[in-house]
């Protein structure tokens, strides 16, 4: 018990590396919070929660998760699939429940991660993934049209109907200068790249913009005003009725919060640094503690739900990152522009954010990766498909949900056609008689998605005195596929039809006894182990079978 709950605790061995690797977790760190800058005012923003509460989140969740998380690389704020939740619950409860709605979030990740679920994220399917993360990207991207519009009234529609809306109740002035803001910003970042990796496209593009409109003085919707220091940690307002409206959206944060941290941090596992290096494991429980932990603070501090973000992480991970300490630094990079920059930051217009984020949004979305999903196989790509309509056209939770449901139907019906009842030749030479002998051969799964289709081919068998049913090959058996084997034998034996058992798995003897197939059987001593002894004997039932036909002939 005092082992498991060490394990999710903060170790010295987080930081062996760091003697050695000092210097270039800095640089990493300076890196990644240069990059992480416009973003989390952009994701503040687009969630309506606020610049400044995004800039909190990005301070407070990324030192919290970089210390408790189980990850030495992954870097943590407020993510896009985490503004695409959020913005509905602001146009429904308001941006003051917002920090109670992070630590009620916070608390039950970390409640999942305490209980040892982190692993759970290994039943999701890679399509599934790739869907959901294709869904997400669609709609950072349609979010950021009325938010560059500066539009009203739309925020809790669905995101494809906020972006007509917002589009047509504009004016052409208005879209005009919006669009020129958006294309700069994206022109940026596609072409700063090609002069040098290193350079912070996203941030150059914002200056560039910012510069722009304070030269010609054009008026176009700013962050506006910042607090020029973090609020100071106090209790969210509280009551039994918002506990009660917040806790369906608080579980869907939470959900949401540690699949993507997840994933993200499964991802960062495999990613090399510069000179090729790995990041080395990752401890899912331990993560799911430490993003539930910088949720509850950053809740705390005013902020909003923070998740693993793998684009910063990947960031950290190519600049050299090698420890917990560069994700730390990145904070502190961000918690200098609070106290030093605040007020250069509030004339940002927030058209050259939407820029930011619809390029982070379209980079989302590998086509390459899509393709060969869809190209993989049927079911993969109705997975995919369905996965990624479901996030766009209704919720992202739902499309999970529906995703991993669709998978598991696929599989089913996968194993169930790789499950039946093969009849074969009986072993040996072939003997007067064998023709009344069936031998059935069960393979793969028994279970409840193939035990009735396995019941109708072995009863459906003709003219034959004895089945063998050969079990020794059977994989699965639950508790339906043994019901069904139940009254199989029952149907058979009523028709006058000896049944014999070989070769139950030890893994099934249990089952077998307390459901009832060896008690349908008509002796107990019907069970075989060596299929040549069950064979020997359905040919004496044969044969005396034969002679008490003959008996009953009357002589002439």
């Amino acid at each position: 018990m005092l082992r498991g709950v060490r394990e999710l605790l903060p170790v010295r061995n987080d930081y062996a590396e760091l003697p050695t690797s000092w210097r270039v977790d800095i640089f990493a760190g300076v890196t990644v919070g240069i990059v992480a800058l416009p973003l989390a005012l952009a994701f503040g923003v687009s969630s309506g929660v606020g610049a400044a509460a995004g800039l909190a989140t990005a301070v407070v969740a990324g030192i919290v998760a970089a210390v408790f998380g189980g990850s030495h690389v992954q870097v943590s704020g407020p993510t896009g699939a985490m503004v695409v939740v959020l913005a509905p619950i602001v146009a429904s409860h308001g941006v003051g429940s917002v920090a109670l709605l992070s630590v009620m979030a916070g608390v039950i990740v970390l409640a999942l991660g305490i209980t040892k679920l982190g692993r759970a994220v290994a039943f999701i399917p890679w399509p599934v993934v790739e869907g959901f993360t294709l869904g997400i990207g669609v709609i950072i991207f349609l979010q950021q049209v009325p938010l560059a519009l500066a539009a009203e009234g739309v925020e809790g529609i669905n995101a494809v109907v906020a972006a007509y809306l917002s589009v047509s109740g504009a004016g052409t002035s208005t879209l005009l200068l919006a669009l020129g803001l958006i294309l700069l910003v994206v022109a940026v970042q596609l072409l700063v790249p090609r002069i040098h990796r290193a350079l912070p496209a996203s941030l150059i593009g914002v200056v560039l913009a910012t510069v722009l409109v304070e030269v010609l003085g054009i008026d176009v919707p700013r962050i506006g005003a910042l607090p020029q220091s973090l609020a100071a940690p106090s209790i969210p307002p509280i009551s039994a009725e918002l506990v009660t409206q917040l806790a369906g959206p608080a579980v869907a944060v939470a959900l949401l919060a540690a699949i993507e941290s997840l994933l993200s941090a499964r991802v960062a596992s495999g990613l090399r640094g510069p000179e090729g290096t790995t990041t080395g494991p990752y401890h899912p429980d331990r993560e799911l503690v430490g993003q539930g932990l910088a949720s509850v603070a950053a809740g705390l501090f005013g902020g909003m739900p923070a998740t693993g973000a793998i684009a910063r992480t990947a960031v950290n991970v190519r600049s050299g990152g090698r420890t917990r300490f560069s994700v730390v630094v990145h904070s502190l990079v961000l918690l200098l522009v609070v106290y030093a920059g605040s007020g250069l930051v509030s004339r940002i217009p927030i058209a050259a954010l939407a820029g930011v984020l619809m390029v982070t949004a379209a980079r989302m979305v590998f086509t390459s990766t899509a393709k060969v999903v869809l190209r993989s196989s049927r079911s993969s790509a109705a997975l995919f498909t369905i996965t990624a309509f479901v996030t766009v056209a209704f919720d992202l939770i739902e499309a999970i949900q529906i995703g991993v449901l669709a998978a598991a139907f696929f599989a089913l019906r996968a194993v169930a056609k790789m499950s039946g009842a093969r009849r074969e030749q009986l072993p040996g030479r072939r003997e007067d008689g064998d023709g009344r002998i069936a031998l059935f051969r069960l393979e793969g799964s028994m279970f409840f998605g193939a035990s009735e289709r396995i019941m109708t081919e072995i009863s459906a068998v003709k003219g034959v005195e004895v089945v063998i049913l050969r079990m020794s090959h059977l994989d699965l058996l639950d508790a339906t596929g043994a019901h069904t084997l139940v009254e199989t034998i029952d149907e058979l034996e009523s028709r006058g039809v000896t049944v014999l058992i070989k070769g139950v798995r030890s893994v099934h003897t249990q089952l077998v006894e307390r459901v009832g197939v060896v008690g349908a059987l008509r002796h107990r001593e019907h069970q075989f182990d060596d299929l040549a002894l069950a064979v020997e004997h359905a040919r004496s039932h044969v044969r005396r079978n034969a002679e008490a036909r003959a008996r009953a002939v009357p002589q002439s």
